[in-house]
């Protein structure tokens, strides 16, 4: 592309940029047959992708998405990020896999995004779309035409960048648009004129460029006064969101929808809307009958404005059904609202004990410009206890406005030059207050400021939420380590490690236990699974940890162990099983006496670096039958020798067949045996530490006799 641009030739007589970006999008949606699209550029300062230029579809629509985090779970962010094309087939897959756009667009459409790249340089990326008729997956010939229109402007961008003239963000987002009056013929224009029924032409905003004189009969205005509006701000009547979403439906579905409408005081109007990639055309006719069940009509403001309100809302609402934490809710805001709105940067407040406390932010280099905050008390004038204490938003357009306010010392927390204070309010009471700054001065219109405001609202219930696991959750952690040893002591003869992993899912605890305690000269290790992933499970995982060191300390063997423990679960009726395994180890003699209740086969590795799985003789799960026998089996321990007992979260793992899993752990400790058991240990869990997700916790005790 730069060949044909501009090679050569003086960079004032180079095409604008814009141009370049509106002309290669447009040619791309043509080549591949697609009804739109847009281009983004990327900021690397603010890592967030800018949409520079937009095709097919109104701005209106992309309100949500004109600005975007680089790690929002979006097509464009993750086409950017990860350098590859992103395909969504339909409108079930977008549900799937990005459910924040089928949130806000719940229409039958498909979409492919790509990144725009040289080797060594993101640029930014594009996205074009298909009706939903698109077949499901997208054709080589397609795949090629797409990257090789992003690799021109790739090519465009690297040069515009060494000419001096680098493309940058510019929010101003150019559309394509077609004046539908102009390209109409004046035999059409008489045809239609002697229809029985209305005709509209609507481009792609929405606005009237033709409409037919029974148009005008049936809505009750003259034709002329139709056109150059949308119906929406024309006709009070049409202003609900129900209409407007069948106009959205129709242009990004390229499918004809159809809706009835009421005209006060009685009469029923029927719409049939047929889209192109150019505009609408919309045939009204009278309603046979009035729609069942029946839907009244609004009388409110300005239609295509509240669009952007709903889109930003129920994105935001979608993406923060997903926050667990404190720091997803803050990790959401900077992704989600901090781009939207042009925030360069943002401060999550929360307050307990009558003093301010900083949950987090985003955007500053320097943390003590906000730890400053950490623990001021609520009475302080600031306008962060205000907004926390009041319930009140407040928007300050400058600092001049901000420190006539607020001459205090903490009023202005940054170098930005214009504030909002969201007050978090859930369930009737302050939770927060969250501060976003803005780097330049700026005019907070009323639709904006109750955007803002509507937005504290959802963070505020995702954030008393995530308080609320976060305490459960330091709750859960500190019982767990309640109950496992916090160190394991040091026997003579014997190198140990253990490792504990909670499972992801629940509250992060479960009743997987382990323990070594010294027995004379020997010593006495057990590792078990009670049944459960939570507080329960953990609290029985205590109770019988406590009671194998009793009956450890008064002499019984490894058999008579599991016995006693099996009648201790029985009779406390709990419902719960447990598995278990327990041994006596004489690091002297050179033997292990092993006793197995339902719990995974052990490994031992021997010196010479084989690996085998024991085949220990074993009674039923502990706590099921009273009467339950469990034999002891002798295993001969040589020095340098590695006994691996562990929970089986460490070898189910979703897809692989327990016999091949095993296998691999078996292997890797053939592997590492001889290395430090520390590292021993830390191979041998490391597929299901860096695992996203662990249905399971995961217990792992290794024993070597030196």
């Amino acid at each position: 592309m730069p060949d044909r641009d501009a090679p050569g030739s003086p960079a004032d007589r180079a095409p604008p940029h814009e141009a370049v970006l509106s002309r290669v999008l447009t040619g791309m949606l043509d080549d591949v047959q697609a009804h739109s699209g847009a281009v983004y550029v990327l900021d690397p300062g603010e890592n967030v992708l800018v949409m520079n230029a937009m095709a097919g579809l109104p701005r209106v629509f992309a309100a949500p998405w004109e600005r975007v985090g680089l790690g929002a779970p979006i097509p464009v962010a993750d086409a950017a990020r990860e350098r590859r094309l992103v395909w969504v087939g339909g409108e079930e897959e977008m549900a799937g896999r990005y459910p924040r756009i089928a949130v806000v667009l719940p229409y039958p459409f498909a979409l492919a995004a790509l990144p725009v790249a040289s080797a060594e340089t993101v640029y930014g990326a594009v996205y074009v779309t298909w009706p939903g008729s698109h077949p499901p997956d997208l054709s080589s010939r397609e795949r090629e035409r797409l990257a090789a229109a992003c690799d021109r402007l790739a090519e465009y961008m690297e040069w515009a960048a060494a000419q001096g003239r680098p493309v940058l963000p510019d929010s101003g987002v150019r559309l394509q648009e077609t004046d539908l009056g102009e390209n109409v013929a004046a035999e059409a224009v008489r045809m239609a004129a002697r229809l029985p029924y209305g005709l509209c032409a609507l481009d792609l905003d929405g606005r009237i460029g033709y409409a037919n004189q029974a148009a005008g009969d049936l809505l009750g205005i003259p034709a002329e006064r139709l056109l150059g509006a949308t119906p929406w701000t024309t006709l009070p009547w049409l202003d609900d969101p129900m209409y407007e979403d069948s106009y959205r439906a129709a242009l990004l579905s390229q499918q004809i929808t159809s809706f009835v409408a009421l005209r006060p005081p009685g009469d029923w109007l029927s719409f049939r809307l047929y889209p192109s990639t150019t505009g609408l055309s919309v045939r009204i006719t009278r309603a046979r009958a009035a729609p069942r069940p029946g839907r009244p009509p609004r009388d409110s403001g300005e239609g295509p404005g509240r669009l952007v309100t709903i889109s930003h809302i129920l994105s935001l609402a979608s993406a923060l059904t997903e926050a667990v934490g404190v720091q997803d809710v803050i990790d959401l805001v900077a992704v989600e609202i901090m781009p939207a709105v042009g925030s360069r940067t943002l401060v999550m407040l929360g307050s307990s004990g009558g003093r301010l406390h900083v949950l987090g932010q985003r955007g500053y280099e320097d943390a003590s410009v906000v730890e400053r905050f950490d623990g001021m008390p609520l009475s302080a004038r600031t306008p962060g206890t205000r907004a926390l204490l009041t319930g009140v938003p407040a928007f300050f357009e400058s600092q001049r406005q901000l420190e006539r306010l607020y001459p205090s010392r903490y009023a202005t927390p940054d170098g930005m030059a214009a504030w909002a204070y969201l007050p978090l309010i859930a369930s009737g009471r302050p939770v927060g207050t969250c501060v976003l700054g803005f780097a330049e001065q700026r005019t907070f219109s009323a639709e904006e400021r109750a955007v803002l405001t509507s937005v504290g609202g959802l963070i505020a219930q995702a954030l008393e939420r995530a308080l609320l696991y976060d305490a459960k959750h330091r709750l859960a952690h500190g019982l767990q380590e309640a109950l496992l040893p916090h160190t394991l002591p040091e026997l003579p003869g014997l190198e140990v490690a253990a490792r504990y992993l909670p499972g992801t899912q629940g509250m992060d605890i479960g009743g997987d236990f382990y323990d070594l305690l010294p027995v004379g000269t020997a010593a006495a290790a057990v590792i078990g699974d009670v049944q459960g992933h939570n507080v329960t499970a953990a609290g029985l995982m205590g109770q019988v940890r406590t009671a194998v060191r009793a009956y450890t300390a008064v002499g019984q063997s490894p058999g008579r162990v599991m016995e006693s423990t099996n009648r201790l679960l029985v009779d406390l009726a709990t419902e719960r099983f447990a598995s278990c395994i327990y041994l006596h180890l004489d690091a002297a003699r050179g033997r292990a006496l092993l006793a197995r209740a339902g719990h995974p086969q052990p490994l031992l590795r021997t010196p010479d670096g084989r690996v085998r799985v024991l085949d220990l003789a074993g009674g039923p799960l502990l706590g099921i039958e009273a009467g339950a026998v469990y034999p002891t089996t002798e295993v001969p321990l040589a020095p340098g020798s590695v006994l691996a007992l562990y929970t089986d979260g460490l070898i189910e793992i979703p897809g692989v067949d327990l016999d091949e899993s095993l296998a691999a752990v078996a292997d890797r400790l053939a592997a590492a045996g001889s290395r430090p058991l520390e590292e021993v240990a830390d191979a041998l869990v490391r597929h299901v530490a860096e695992a996203r997700e662990r249905g399971d916790d995961v217990a792992l005790l290794l024993l070597r006799p030196r």
